[in-house]
């Protein structure tokens, strides 16, 4: 036969007084509630008992603060209430935390991706080039990556603006079925890379 106990000025005189046979019979009569309230609004059993133990040590860390002349279910309901509050900051906080790890994960993957992305493409370009005749892949060279016009390649190589004209078309011509072969976009890979 359990005895019911009435929480009253007496019982909560002495928790005040550190008498933790009197808290623990204000623990026992009050906890259900607490557990109840948490869980209304967590919906988690783990979380709701968590706030149920920290609204009790919170009460024993505070407990010489205690007015036994003052109603006590609206003093623990108030920090059980505060203590949901901490709860929903520290999820929010925490799901946030989690997004821009995410976010940043994701980011760091595209950026590292599209590295090795351009890294293979210009060894993939640099090999295409290199098997151009000599004077094709001077002509190619600087016309795509110094961005000399057919006038400055003629001068710097000593031909004329024809034959320039005639090199790059040709090493276009041969490049071009190179990069479709491997099923890369010509135009894509000239404006990335060079």
């Amino acid at each position: 036969m359990s005895v019911k106990i009435t929480v009253d000025a007496a019982l909560l005189l002495r928790c005040r007084n550190r008498d933790q046979i009197a808290f623990k019979a204000v623990y026992n009569h009050y906890h259900r509630k607490v557990y109840q309230y948490a869980y209304s609004y967590l919906k988690n059993k783990e979380q709701s008992e968590e706030i149920l133990q920290d609204t009790f040590l919170n009460i024993w860390a505070n407990i010489e603060k205690l007015n036994e002349k003052l109603p006590f279910e609206p003093y623990l309901f108030t920090i059980c209430h505060r203590e949901v509050l901490d709860a929903f900051r520290k999820m929010a906080t925490a799901n946030k935390l989690k997004a821009n790890l995410v976010k940043t994960n994701t980011e760091i993957d595209n950026h590292t991706e599209n590295e090795i992305l351009l890294s293979d493409l210009r060894r993939f370009s640099e090999t295409a080039i290199a098997k151009l005749p000599k004077q094709q892949q001077a002509v190619f060279q600087l016309s795509k990556l110094e961005d000399l016009s057919y006038e400055e390649i003629a001068q710097r190589l000593n031909i004329s603006k024809n034959t320039v004209k005639n090199h790059l078309i040709v090493a276009l011509k041969t490049l071009r079925p190179q990069f479709e072969r491997h099923g890369v976009v010509y135009g894509l890979l000239l404006f990335l890379l060079f």
